[in-house]
């Protein structure tokens, strides 16, 4: 079916709505140089997303003069581009200047296949666009009529290739000069033609066009001057997520609701329901048809990938109940090719018509990469944990620099991996939205009997002598349960005394290296950071810091930094030195919290991370602001900074280089130093 609509729907808020993040690095002992010093620049190294590939991919634009180049769009506003059928992806160009644009709409104009048009909207806002190239996506250019607008869904008239429709949050335009000025076609501020999910224009007649809204479908036939709702046979506040029209018999038209697929054979005037899917999977976000058999439709659901062979009577499924399917593409010369762009799963690649999928995502990286780490037995090993992904996430590892990423999940059984840590035993642990789990011979198992230790008074006769003895006592209560915020083990070259887990239910204390934990003496309360070096403790939660000097056997509270008003990370880097970082800046204290002091006018906004490397003995610092990396060494010389070009979150030193996790982009690395050999050991690049 040449005339489909590309169609979004209503997306949830990310699991983690964070801000853009840029790097600092400073060095542990700058006391004397707590205001900011005049930055100097340091030799520009390249930095690339590396991977782990896959991730959430929204749209699929084939390019109709060549069905192996197509582009992709992401929820990121990165479009991607293939040359060959999706064996891999480049990176083409990003719209706009943040990474909070839904590509859920692209086109390739049918008469110039240079010229892409993309229909975008923000996923954290009302506002969006539509951008036009004209150089095949290299560069982009909003359209100034459609500038603000929160674009849905976007349709080209098949029969004249200078009409295109848009559904935006507003309401339905057009374009009659090939997307260069657009006007509305619904009537302003209607209580009924808004939140227009899904458009299509008639094959023969271009004044025909309908319109999927999160209540019904609408239809004109005069160009947008009226419009008819056209809701006869559909179940009453239907969300209209996919609206097709049979291109050789128009008067066929099928929609997709949130209360399963309806067919038309009347244009519109009557839907019957489509019989075949079960109730669970009725989200079906994108219906397309085989362009070279109209019997054949495909149905992309939240519960997989459905088809029917006879025009809608019966239906099978050919995936599991665990693919998200947000578009679908059939290639025209080829019915078995098919590809799918998914969420969690990224590009999945068919050449049997379905019977079997396989990831063709090669190249494209779009995941959440929460935490990073970098192994110390072996620093050419990369581990990442993502979120979001279920089964299709969890960690990845790289044991070639980052140049491949292999899913190192089994185990995890879909959960979330929130903090990676090495413990003194060598071992990698997770810390995920319920427990901790140990890496072992590849798979990873829950760890941690939690034990609850009781006293109780024993009386007994000595000689005839009553005698009261203390007796201790303990109890296994099970393994820790709920999100762990924070792991801190130590690490190989600077172990602590004891192991730590900041948890949702409070912090846990383990001192045989994980297998056996017990609830230190805090209140239960929900704490987001643990940070240990030898026996000294810090814990917090967002407006309290607790700091502990025997290894967290016993605790007392120290103030937060004046003018702090939320704590987002922490770090111990030394006898007394105690950091802490929020919107505010970095602060830092040499007398365990007795008194803190500011760094001043750091170029940073709201800091994310704060992380202590002692073989640096510097602390690393991650800023919600831009893609800058900035240090400073111990001497107090003037700042060095590094241009990362990506938003990181976490930042890591990995022998002459630094490594960072993105939220959208993946594992980014900064390219080695072509004279690596003289390069000082341990140094970052940029600082030599």
């Amino acid at each position: 079916m040449t005339n489909r609509t590309h169609r979004t729907t209503r997306i949830l808020p990310r699991l983690f709505n964070l801000a853009a993040f840029a790097t600092l690095v400073l060095a542990v002992t700058p006391f004397s140089t707590a205001s900011a010093q005049t930055p100097s620049a340091s030799a520009q190294r390249i930095w690339t997303s590396v991977g782990p590939d896959g991730g959430d991919a929204r749209s699929l634009a084939p390019d109709p003069k060549n069905n192996q180049h197509l582009y992709l769009g992401t929820l990121s506003s990165w479009v991607y581009e293939t040359n060959d059928a999706g064996k891999s992806w480049q990176r083409l160009a990003k719209l706009g200047s943040g990474d909070n644009l839904a590509v859920d709409n692209i086109f390739v104009d049918a008469s110039d296949p240079k010229t892409l048009v993309a229909g975008v909207f923000e996923i954290d806002g009302h506002g969006g666009s539509i951008y036009i190239s004209h150089d095949g996506g290299k560069k982009w250019a909003v359209v100034p009529d459609m500038d603000g607008q929160s674009v849905r869904a976007l349709a080209q008239a098949p029969s004249n290739p200078k009409i295109y429709m848009a559904g935006t949050v507003s309401g339905v335009y057009r374009s009659n000069d090939g997307g260069q000025h657009w006007a509305a076609i619904t009537p302003a501020h209607s209580t009924e033609l808004h939140e227009v999910e899904s458009v299509a224009i008639d094959p023969v007649d271009t004044n025909i066009m309908y319109a999927g809204t999160w209540h019904l479908p609408w239809k004109t036939t005069d160009g947008g001057a009226h419009w008819t709702n056209i809701k006869n046979g559909l179940i009453d506040d239907s969300d209209v997520f996919s609206i097709i029209i049979d291109p050789h018999t128009p008067s066929v038209v099928y929609a997709s609701a949130c209360s399963g697929i309806y067919k038309s054979d009347s244009a519109g005037d009557l839907f019957h329901k489509v019989q075949g899917i079960p109730s669970t999977a009725r989200r079906t976000r994108v219906l397309m048809q085989d362009p070279t058999n109209a019997k054949i439709v495909y149905a992309g659901t939240t519960e997989g990938l459905y088809k029917t062979a006879d025009a809608g009577t019966n239906w099978t499924r050919l995936t599991g109940p665990d693919v998200i399917i947000n578009d679908v593409f059939v290639d025209p010369t080829n019915d078995q090719h098919l590809m799918l762009a998914t969420d969690r799963s990224g590009v999945l690649a068919s050449e049997d018509g379905g019977k079997t999928f396989s990831s063709s995502n090669s190249g494209f990286s779009q995941r959440l990469v929460q935490t990073l780490l970098v192994d110390q037995k072996q620093p050419g090993t990369l581990y990442a944990g993502v979120l979001n992904d279920k089964i299709y996430g969890g960690m990845f590892v790289s044991k070639d620099d980052g140049s491949s990423w292999q899913q190192q999940s089994e185990g995890l059984n879909g959960r979330d991996v929130f903090v990676l840590a090495q413990g003194t035993d060598g071992n990698v642990y997770a810390g995920t939205n319920d427990g901790v789990a140990k890496l072992s011979d590849g798979k990873w198992q829950t760890i941690g009997d939690l034990v609850q230790h009781d006293s109780h008074p024993v009386v007994s006769r000595v000689h005839g002598r009553k005698v009261t003895k203390t007796v201790e006592t303990s109890k296994k209560m099970g393994a820790i349960q709920g999100r762990v915020n924070s792991l801190d083990f130590g690490g190989l070259d600077q172990p602590s005394t004891a192991w730590f887990a900041a948890t949702a239910k409070g912090v846990y204390r383990s001192a045989d290296n994980g297998t056996t934990w017990e609830m230190t003496k805090l209140p239960p309360a929900d704490y987001r950071y643990v940070d240990a070096l030898g026996s000294r403790v810090v814990a917090g939660q967002r407006g309290s810091l607790m700091l502990s000097d025997d290894a967290g056997q016993n605790w007392k509270p120290i103030p937060v930094p004046t003018g702090l008003t939320g704590i987002n990370a922490l770090a111990v880097s030394g006898d007394n030195v105690l950091w802490a970082g929020g919107r505010e800046g970095v602060f830092y204290t040499k007398d365990s919290g007795e008194t803190w002091q500011q760094i001043k006018n750091l170029p940073l906004g709201e800091i994310g991370g704060l992380d202590y490397d002692p073989s640096l003995k510097k602390v690393l610092v991650s800023s919600r602001t831009s893609t800058t990396i900035f240090g400073v060494d111990a001497s107090g010389s003037p700042w060095k900074y590094w241009q990362a070009g990506w938003r990181v979150h976490q930042v890591l030193q990995q022998g002459n280089r630094l490594v960072g996790a993105s939220l959208f982009d993946g594992v980014v690395l900064e390219a080695r130093p072509q004279n690596a050999g003289t390069a000082t050991p341990g140094a970052p690049s940029g600082a030599q």
